[in-house]
This record gives C-alpha cells, sequence and structure tokens, in this order.
C-alpha cells in the first residue's frame, strides 16, 4: 500500500507539471470512456433488448435448412405450406425471402431491396406484437 500511494504521489506531481498533457490525457480518456459507452448502448438497444412490442422473444423460432451442414435458406413454397399445414406446435408461421426488384422511374430504372412475403406475414408479425 506505501509503494500505490507514493506512485499516485510521484505521478500527481508530473502531471502537475505538465498542465498541457495533462488536458490531453483528460480528454482523450473522457472521449473512449464516452465512445465506449455510446457504442455498449446500442449494442444493448440491439442485441440485447427484445424488438418493442413483442412481448414473448423466446416464443419466435426461425425455421431454416441445411444440407451437409451447411445453411441455406431456400424454401419452396410447397415446403412452406407442408410446414405450416402440418406442423403441430407452432402457432403461426409466415415465409419471407429478401431480393431486389427494379423500380421503375422517369429517369431509369433503379434497383431496390425487398422482400417477398407469405399472406399471412402481417397477421404475424402482428401477433408479436
Amino acid at each position: 500500500m506505501q509503494t500505490l500511494w507514493q506512485d499516485v504521489q510521484y505521478a500527481a506531481r508530473g502531471l502537475r507539471k505538465n498542465p498541457g498533457f495533462t488536458l490531453v490525457v483528460v480528454l482523450t480518456l473522457a472521449l473512449g470512456i464516452g465512445a465506449n459507452t455510446g457504442v455498449f448502448s446500442l449494442t444493448n438497444a440491439l442485441l440485447f433488448r427484445p424488438p418493442e412490442g413483442v412481448s414473448n422473444p423466446d416464443e419466435i423460432v426461425v425455421v431454416s435448412r441445411t444440407f451437409n451442414g451447411s445453411g441455406f435458406n431456400t424454401f419452396s413454397y410447397p415446403d412452406y405450406a407442408d410446414c405450416r399445414d402440418q406442423n403441430r406446435s407452432i402457432v403461426d408461421l409466415a415465409a419471407y425471402r429478401e431480393t431486389e426488384l427494379f423500380l421503375d422511374s422517369a429517369d431509369a430504372p433503379e434497383m431496390r431491396s425487398a422482400m417477398l412475403v407469405s399472406g399471412n406475414y402481417r397477421t404475424v408479425s402482428e401477433w408479436l406484437r
């Protein structure tokens, strides 16, 4: 404890002798702590908390397929319909697929990201809220 106290006193004397360096150190620490707090807050909100309005996040599942240990997200519509109609443990099942579509405008067609969804997608998403 005695050595620690001597080290703290030595550091304080050194910081008092160089106020410019002390200011740079304090500002650097403040920016680092602020950035760390901001990143953690964003990560906490996006990854660790359930989406707003979802009352039972532990009941949401994603159904997907694998082939020889590697995943792929392609379900044919008949596969989706079989899963939806023959399951006994899932309340409802909706399907979606991300795709790129062309949006025709007066100037030129533009490529846009879109989602193709099943007819009950809205019902299922409202049931989650």
